[in-house]
């Protein structure tokens, strides 16, 4: 989905009682192996899938020099935390809290800290790829959105453009990651026309150069007149929390404009701070501080040491960096825009409000991913600014720690099914790119919701498929922290 979870939770209980065994001393701990030794006493102390996994367990090793042999076994820090996750590649059978799908592990924790700020390196182009209508090797790229601002934006690119080279050099199923994803900071996108899926160049070029990037999440804020109706709109990219002011402004201007309708588009949003969803679903409905908004549970030792209340997090009506009131439109019904890559936090203001207020989707089926993350880093208790915190590397973890459910106890891992089915049309359909532009009233899956509001449920879109192709990957999902959901320690 990129997200950050932030309900109330403390430092749950002294770090050092969950590493039975471990001496981590530096006496104990050869300094080729301290980033191997703290991937797996993270593990130990916080994955959700701890119990399961038989090298996780706390007797696991009965000294210092047994657990060095062990980890010696690895060729990296990687390969240790890939083979110490609840996969299925890894011979396990799925459980109750089903497969770890979402885990992952990083060796710069200051550029994962800043993506969950939305600051990432890019040229602000965000595409997806395809294979060619006729070919299962060639590919292209259509652009869907542009962050405002980047080099991109100023350069001229546009939504529904086509590209279908770099630097002169086709795309393919092989070179996409090295022309796209690579550490190039500039490359060329030559441009094709369409073509009905087998696009051919057409003689123009943008040269496009990476640079560091915030991106504004709050993309969009619109009100539109229909009839007797205020209808605010509100496409939302990321849960940044940063920019929780800023979102609550948004709803201000709903609230001053006295919209009786509201739509709010996550057809992009992969997800974020859970502590901002909750500000979300707070601006949307009113209800009080004491009201559920959604239930945490992880592992069983982290639940046994901790209070039953630091796992739920509430409504509230106000933000608590700021003391700000919460701009609340205290809707009973809410629209949202959802596609196949809408995830994590987005999932969870659906499944939250849905508790409460009725919840419709347009669009396609979303990710489903109902658990959430920390980040660990190397230092005695773990986090960011604990006790000696090893300076010798920049690794830090973000493994799946906790489930996550509304106020009855629901989610739903497979993703949820809008009651009006409407696909973004990149020429899959129609054999057309039909894109329109993000946040006008004209813009497909947009006038789509809005017929919605207006004439109660409609039959979903009934279009011929003329190509078809599934895409082979998008430019967020490149990104690590795409469908992120995560927590953070209360400071």
């Amino acid at each position: 989905m990129t997200f950050k979870l932030f309900p109330k939770v403390i430092v749950f209980f002294i770090i050092s009682l969950l590493f039975i065994n471990c001496d981590k001393s530096e006496d104990g701990i050869p300094t080729d192996l301290e980033v191997e030794n703290f991937i797996l006493g993270g593990l130990n102390a916080y994955y959700l899938w701890q119990s399961d996994v038989p090298d996780l367990a706390d007797l696991r090793f009965s000294n210092q020099n047994q657990l060095n042999s062990y980890l010696e076994g690895f060729s990296s820090p990687k390969n240790l935390f890939d083979n110490l996750l609840y996969t299925k590649e890894n011979g396990y059978d799925v459980n109750e809290k089903g497969y770890d799908r979402f885990s992952w592990i990083v060796d710069d924790y200051v550029a994962l800290e800043n993506s969950f700020q939305g600051i990432i390196i890019s040229n602000g182009m965000e595409f997806v790829l395809y294979s060619e209508k006729d070919s299962n090797t060639n590919g292209y790229g259509v652009v869907r959105y542009v962050v405002p601002g980047s080099d991109a934006d100023t350069k001229g690119v546009l939504r529904g453009m086509v590209f279908k080279a770099v630097n002169g050099t086709q795309i393919t199923n092989k070179n996409l990651q090295n022309l796209l994803f690579g550490d190039n900071i500039s490359y060329t996108i030559n441009l094709a026309n369409f073509n009905g899926g087998n696009p051919i160049l057409n003689g123009n070029s943008i040269n496009l150069t990476k640079s560091q990037l915030q991106e504004n999440p709050i993309a969009k804020v619109e009100v539109f007149t229909e009839g007797t109706k205020k209808i605010g709109y509100l496409l939302y990219n990321q849960f940044a929390s940063s920019y929780d002011s800023e979102l609550n402004a948004a709803f201000a201007t709903f609230k001053a404009s006295g919209v009786t309708d509201l739509i709010i588009d996550l057809r992009y949003n992969g997800g974020g701070s859970v502590q901002t969803a909750t500000y979300l679903g707070s601006m949307i409905t009113t209800e009080s501080n004491t009201t559920v908004f959604s239930k945490q549970m992880w592992n069983k030792k982290v639940m046994e040491n901790n209070n039953a209340s630091n796992v739920i997090d509430y409504f509230t009506d106000n933000i608590s960096s700021t003391k700000e009131l919460i701009n609340s439109l205290n809707l009973p019904t809410v629209y949202f825009i959802v596609t196949e890559d809408t995830a994590s936090a987005s999932e969870l203001v659906i499944n939250a409000l849905s508790a409460y207020i009725d919840v419709k989707l347009v669009g396609t089926k979303t990710v489903g991913k109902q658990v959430g993350s920390i980040t660990l880093y190397d230092s005695d208790n773990l986090q960011r600014n604990g006790a000696n915190l090893n300076t010798n590397h920049t690794y830090a973890m973000q493994p799946i720690v906790l489930e996550i459910t509304n106020a009855n106890g629901e989610n739903n891992p497979n993703g949820y099914t809008p009651e009006v089915a409407f696909e973004e049309d990149y020429g899959q359909i129609s054999g057309t790119i039909n894109l329109g532009i993000l946040g006008n009233r004209t813009e497909p899956l947009l006038n789509r919701t809005i017929n919605y509001i207006k004439l109660g449920t409609i039959p979903s879109a009934k279009t011929p498929v003329s190509i078809k192709k599934e895409p082979i990957t998008n430019s967020k999902l490149q990104r690590p922290f795409a469908n992120e959901m995560y927590v953070e320690f209360k400071k």
